[in-house]
């Protein structure tokens, strides 16, 4: 497809990156470092972090993986925790060792936990006190090694530190009872790590940096190989196309999502620090209260959030109140934005609510709307510089402008591939580049692209993908089930909730039993909110059952 996007590219726009300067992640960030070493970098629970302190805190963290625990340049790393302070002081601490970053759900149950570690085949786990339980379980069935555990305040000055962790752990009980043999604190780790020898690695820039995991069609969970290079393409895509209208050391932003997120952790943690800005860490955004309490200290500029975010937001009156007047952008991403609440957060914020969209296989930005909107479109934009896409059929032949297809993405953004799956990577990845979206879209004569439905049966809840194939594994192995099919159903909230229709092996099984099963083997998000019962379900002549005539 000739790049029609072109002729809609705002004037301060480039069409291209110069990807012949992409730099190892571990510059992009020490080059942030320097430049910005007084000025603040995360805040999170009352403690503001300097790039300077970032600097020292994961250099420590990368001398101790490297000299203290003897791993080896591209040794998969996780972490396991919602957004606190440790978060990018570990992440960045293994990117600078050379090693490879493996996220983690913390929320996930044992059986989510166990797959990912084992096909990460990670050493080694940072890990928040709060989950430390559900690692326990499942340690001895995976090549973790070596474990790292801290409390929430472990990082906050002293004495709230200690205060925070006592009510954390013996008033709200909110740390179950754990044992890990050979554990050690994260506290204790940067402490040993000050001491030892750092020697920064010769990182190649195909290097991976990141196993991203995203659910699949067949209901695996597969690691996306994000590489130095995809990463740090993706940032200077992004710097191009909404860094125009921001200041080098100037932004605050707000970020709410997790940072284990594809979303937050290229948009907020990559790019907004490469460009100074200082991060202010919400550990949990579903307390709206506290949330806004939060943003009440803060004369804040920017915010990424999902469309359900800025809906329960909208919806707090204090919220309402706030001073938007240093606010310059919000960018909304994982989920659709509604004109509902796009027009609203006009209303109340005076700044347009801008929708990008993406994916974790392309870093994730691939398509964004200009800065310049002044409302809502209804479009998730344009491709962004050095970023092709083409629309096309079940035979991979192009579609004519305005006709609905199946969205194909090209860019240094597109993942390597799925860790240990050429088959899914095949199914999804051209020879000459092309990746597959599985999203049905249509492109306009102005180059705008517009998402019409999905290819897939995936469900979308809250901006998480929810596959229905992992749902109906999980759901099969309950001995009181014959046959089960999951879809995903409007939701006021989530936009999707799943459902699952179910056929009884034992007459006497009741929705309440189902439920509490999904609780114990599936994190919240992927939960039915829906239980129906029947006598069959209906289904093609070779037997696959017919979701499409469930949702229906």
């Amino acid at each position: 497809m000739k790049p029609i996007w072109l002729k809609s590219y705002p004037s301060n726009v480039p069409h291209q990156i110069d990807v012949s300067s992409l730099r190892p992640l571990p510059d992009v960030l020490e080059q942030a470092f320097s430049e910005f070493a007084e000025r603040p970098a995360f805040s999170n629970l009352g403690r503001t972090l300097s790039y300077a302190d970032i600097d020292k805190l994961s250099r420590d963290f990368a001398a101790f993986l490297q000299d203290g625990l003897k791993l080896k340049q591209g040794t998969p790393v996780a972490i396991m925790m919602p957004n606190l302070l440790q978060y990018p002081v570990a992440l960045m601490g293994i990117l600078r060792a050379g090693m490879i970053v493996v996220n983690v759900n913390p929320l996930y149950t044992p059986r989510e936990l166990e797959h990912q570690l084992q096909d990460s085949k990670a050493e080694a786990i940072v890990i928040l006190s709060n989950f430390a339980s559900t690692l326990q379980s499942v340690q001895d069935k995976t090549q973790v090694k070596h474990v790292m555990v801290t409390s929430i305040g472990d990082l906050l000055s002293f004495p709230k530190s200690l205060i925070v962790n006592f009510v954390i752990k013996y008033v709200k009980k909110m740390v179950p009872a754990w044992q890990i043999k050979g554990a050690m604190g994260f506290k204790s780790a940067l402490s040993k790590g000050a001491h030892l020898k750092f020697t920064k690695p010769d990182i190649h820039i195909e290097n991976i940096a990141f196993l991203q995991y995203t659910g699949g069609t067949t209901g695996v969970s597969k690691g996306a190989m994000l590489t130095h290079r995809n990463i740090s393409a993706n940032v200077e895509q992004s710097r191009a196309w909404i860094g125009v209208d921001l200041e080098r050391g100037k932004e605050i932003i707000i970020t709410p999502l997790p940072l284990y997120h594809i979303f937050s952790l290229t948009a907020n943690c990559m790019v907004f620090s490469s460009l100074g800005a200082h991060n202010v860490l919400i550990t949990n955004p579903r307390d709206i209260p506290a949330f806004v309490e939060e943003l009440k200290k803060w004369k804040f500029t920017a915010f990424t959030g999902v469309n359900t975010l800025f809906n329960a937001l909208l919806n707090d009156n204090d919220f309402r109140q706030l001073d938007f007047s240093s606010f310059k952008l919000a960018l909304g991403g994982g989920m659709a934005v509604q004109k509902a609440v796009a027009d609203k957060w006009k209303e109340v914020t005076k700044s347009p609510l801008v929708e990008a969209f993406g994916l974790t296989e392309t870093s994730p930005a691939a398509v964004i709307n200009p800065m310049s909107i002044t409302d809502y479109t209804g479009f998730i934009g344009l491709p962004i510089s050095s970023t092709e896409v083409t629309i096309r059929n079940e035979k991979f032949e192009e579609m004519p402008i305005n006709e609905a297809g199946e969205l194909c993405i090209r860019g240094p953004q597109v993942m390597k591939g799925y860790l240990n799956r050429p088959d899914e990577t095949a199914n999804v990845l051209t020879d000459d580049g092309w990746l597959k979206t599985g999203d049905i879209a249509v492109i306009n004569e102005t180059g705008y692209l517009k998402i019409v439905d999905r290819k897939k049966d995936m469900i979308l809840v809250s901006g998480f993908n929810v596959y229905p194939n992992e749902i109906e594994d999980v759901v099969a192995t309950h001995p009181g089930v014959l046959e089960v099919a999951a879809v995903g159903v409007a939701d006021a909230k989530s936009t999707e909730a799943v459902k699952i229709f179910v056929v009884k092996r034992d007459p006497s099984l009741t929705a309440d039993v189902l439920m509490e099963f999904c609780r114990e083997n599936l994190t919240g998000y992927k939960r039915p909110r829906h239980i129906e019962f029947r006598d069959d379900l209906p289904k093609t002549n070779v037997g696959k059952i017919l979701r499409r005539a469930l949702r229906e």
